[in-house]
């Protein structure tokens, strides 16, 4: 497993990522969340395909970290089912990665 990893959410309002990049953020659970403009994400729920607006959070963490920002992700997420996926981080900036080790909880 990689130290480092990205977790990617989708929400449907721009404010509520903000309020949710902000508690990861805060929490020290995420170095830094990127919140998308809005797009629009086409996918099968309960039977029929929605299209809807949403906004992609990309999250910058350590793998260790992944249950925590999972579990406070859920609490504050707004959808019964919410995206949360995980994608490992193979390269990068030694200068970025040590940052983000650096703002994470330790």
């Amino acid at each position: 497993m990689t130290e480092y990893i990205v977790v990617l959410s989708t929400v449907s309002d721009e404010s509520k990522a903000h309020e949710i990049a902000r508690a990861l953020v805060e929490a020290r659970l995420a170095a830094c969340v990127t919140v998308s403009p809005p797009c629009r994400s086409l996918y099968w729920w309960e039977e029929k395909i929605a299209d809807e607006k949403e906004c992609v959070l990309v999250i910058k963490t350590r793998a260790a970290l992944y249950e925590d920002l999972e579990k406070k992700l859920k609490e504050i997420h707004p959808y019964q089912v919410p995206e949360v996926i995980a994608l490992p981080i193979l390269r990068g900036s030694e200068k970025y990665l040590e940052w983000l080790k650096t703002e994470t909880r330790r």
